[in-house]
């Protein structure tokens, strides 16, 4: 390694060290690992412009071992980003642009938020997959408009995570070529050497996935830089593989006490052993200092100004040549929709409000998506091996494979793999990627669930058979606590719609809304499908609204998706007993808390009891009905037998319902003949 090469990777340790010594907390031993590695890829191979982070066509690169983020926050501030110096000395700290762990949206050049190992692995191969998609569909044998790759950092942790046997696997499957993994191999996670507890053969374990393998000294610049051309050699080829480099590395390399042992993972080095690695590292200068030929040859700017501009260049021969394209290409990734989508939103509410007769909620599901995907380029649909009961495909989809373009892809049996993948397709650009599975099976995916959440991407989770409705399948597959357990994720809109037009209003919300993820919770049984006027969308998409007015109501029944159905049904029969009673539906309580006072008070006025209705665990209603009010719901866990069957063994019948409601408002004493339902 040459002398500038060196001093260039020693800048990164020492930023690294500096912050985390000052901050009194971090992680500072995998950045002095990698630091060698970094300076390979960011000084010679990455393609991208500090001046413009959001560059389409910029290399992306993630660090899925995101405690490692001293090392990102180095290679940002040197190469030119808005990330003075002053950022770097406030690593940790209240509202600085450096927090213990990276953020997007909050840091330039910050890809994704890492943090949970594997997971920015996973969001990796969703961005690689988007660019080869849209490669696909944009790029012209004279023109590639689309031509860059993904490049992810991660250490023995994110191996041990089982997404990234997941997203791994899929890659591997799906030939994701423009994929280049570095793998930190040092041995070491916060317990000590793994040797004790990871034994895998790495190596063979990507090969048997069908990615290609490299292993290095990853202290021998020469080797990395010569792997890195390999791996892009690779991605040429039509039947290319993603890459994995296995770099042996020693944690905490400049360190004389600590360098090889966990006490350089997680915690500041201290100030004798700072002081100590100043002298074993030659760096003789004070904290934070960069010498202005290592601040030079580390700026970024001026070559990522120049590939900028080539691919400008392109744009403009694109745009003259197919400007058609050009002008999809360029509304996709600003993330705006078509300007025909209106016009088919509501030619969708039109058609769909003249239904009658009943209907499963993820058929309506799929009956929007018949409408409205097919003039939306940007969906890109999947399911976990489940296509054909969640009902994600829709009339002239196209099945995506190996080496197939299309809009729907088999995840296979992926729910963690799939929801992390679709956060990377959307930190992309270009998609909007949705995906289904049971709901009971949000509990494998919910950790990327909450990281498109707090990440506030824009991407549509389709959880099928939301009850005990589902049936035979029993209390393995039935969901109870799932509805209120992702209500509680902040940024989430959770919609369980009660019909067709709930639910086009609630896939509408979720294909509008920018700025978060969406759930959509869906019915396996039929529905009644209520008479319905188009202009209706609007008083829905306020996530709670008023079905059945009474000015001589006594108590509101409130109620979501399937139970909304029984709720009207039980007010026909509390009128015979001249007891009348408000109907509201609410099928997305984060729009709904998100009205005005006076709104909501319209909806649920204090001044009546109200009574919740959801075949779901119950305590969260309790901040609708207070004290004052009461809930139906389910407490514990379902059963084996058909819905119907379950419904009535857990209180969910209008009659049941009826009597419920009688018995809370004090009803039955006043009658004077018994109640009885036939």
């Amino acid at each position: 390694m040459n002398d500038l090469r060196r001093r260039k990777a020693n800048a990164l340790r020492m930023l690294t060290v500096d912050a985390v010594e000052q901050a009194k907390s971090g992680h500072p031993g995998a950045p002095m690992g990698m630091a060698d590695i970094a300076e390979v890829l960011w000084s010679t191979w990455l393609k991208h412009d500090p001046a413009d982070p959001q560059w389409p066509d910029r290399d992306r690169f993630v660090l899925s071992n995101g405690h490692a983020s001293m090392l990102l926050y180095a290679l940002l501030h040197l190469t030119g980003y808005d990330l003075p110096l002053a950022q770097l000395q406030r690593f940790r700290r209240l509202h600085s642009r450096t927090p213990g762990h990276p953020e997007t949206g909050l840091t330039p050049g910050v890809e994704t938020t890492t943090g949970p190992l594997g997971q920015g692995l996973a969001n990796a191969v969703g961005m690689a997959l988007a660019e080869k998609l849209l490669a696909q569909h944009f790029n012209r044998a004279d023109c590639n408009l689309v031509d860059h790759r993904t490049y992810v950092f991660l250490g023995d942790g994110c191996l041990m995570e089982g997404i990234s046997h997941e997203a791994c696997s899929l890659a591997g499957t799906l030939r994701l070529s423009k994929l280049i993994v570095f793998y930190d191999d040092n041995g070491i996670s916060i317990d000590g050497h793994v040797s004790e507890w990871f034994r895998d053969d790495t190596p063979a374990r990507f090969r048997a996935y069908g990615w290609q393998v490299l292993q290095v000294d990853g202290h021998d610049a020469d080797a990395v830089n010569a792997a890195i051309g390999a791996a892009i050699d690779q991605s040429s080829h039509t039947d290319g593989k993603p890459t994995l480099i296995c770099c042996k590395t020693v944690i905490g390399h400049g360190s004389p006490g600590k360098s090889g042992s966990h006490e350089a993972h997680g915690a500041p080095l201290g100030a004798e052993e700072v002081s100590a690695t100043r002298a074993a590292l030659q760096w003789d200068y004070p904290p934070f200092a960069i010498p202005d030929e290592v601040r030079d040859a580390w700026d970024g700017r001026v070559r990522g100004s120049r590939l900028h501009d080539e691919w400008r260049k392109t744009v403009e021969r694109y745009r003259d040549r197919y400007p058609d394209l050009a002008a999809e290409f360029e509304r996709r990734m600003r993330g705006d929709l078509p300007a025909s989508y209106a016009q088919a939103l509501m030619s969708a509410a039109e058609e769909l409000a003249l239904q009658t007769g009943s209907i499963a909620t993820r058929k309506a599901s799929q009956m929007v998506l018949d409408r409205l995907a097919p003039g939306l380029p940007e969906m890109f649909g999947g399911s976990a091996d489940l296509t054909a009961s969640n009902l994600t495909n829709f009339k002239g989809c196209v099945t995506a494979g190996r080496d197939r373009a299309g809009n729907h892809l088999s995840y296979g049996v992926r729910e963690f793999g799939m929801a992390a993948v679709m956060n990377g397709m959307s930190l992309h650009g270009g998609f909007i990627a949705y995906g289904g599975t049971f709901l009971t099976f949000s509990d494998y995916s919910r950790n990327a669930v909450r990281m498109a959440a707090l990440m506030k991407q824009r991407v549509i989770h389709v959880f099928t058979h939301d009850s005990i409705g589902l049936g035979e399948d029993g209390p393995t597959h039935q969901a109870i606590e799932h509805a209120p357990s992702l209500r509680l994720i902040p940024n989430l809109d959770v919609w369980r719609p009660a019909d067709l037009l709930e639910t086009l209003a609630a896939w509408d919300a979720a294909v509008t809304r920018t700025e978060g993820p969406t759930a959509l919770l869906l019915s396996r049984q039929n529905l009644p499908i209520r008479a319905r006027r188009p202009d209706d969308l609007e008083q829905i998409r306020r996530g709670g609204y008023v079905v059945y007015e009474s000015e001589d109501a006594c108590a509101t029944l409130l109620a979501t998706g399937s139970e909304l159905h029984l709720a009207l049904e039980a007010r026909q029969l509390l009128a015979v007993q001249n007891v009348d009673v408000r109907v509201v539906s609410m099928p997305c309580t984060s729009r709904f808390d998100g009205q005005d006072d006076l709104y909501r008070e319209s909806v649920l006025p204090r001044d009546l009891p109200i009574i919740a209705i959801e075949a779901s665990q119950p305590d969260l209603w309790r901040k609708y009905v207070g004290r004052e009010g009461h809930v139906i719901g389910v407490n514990t866990f379902g059963e084996s037998a058909p819905g119907p069957v379950l419904y009535e063994h857990f209180g969910f019948t209008p009659q049941q319902i009826a009597r419920c409601v009688l018995k809370f408002i004090g009803a039955e004493q006043r009658t004077h003949e018994p109640v009885a339902y036939a």
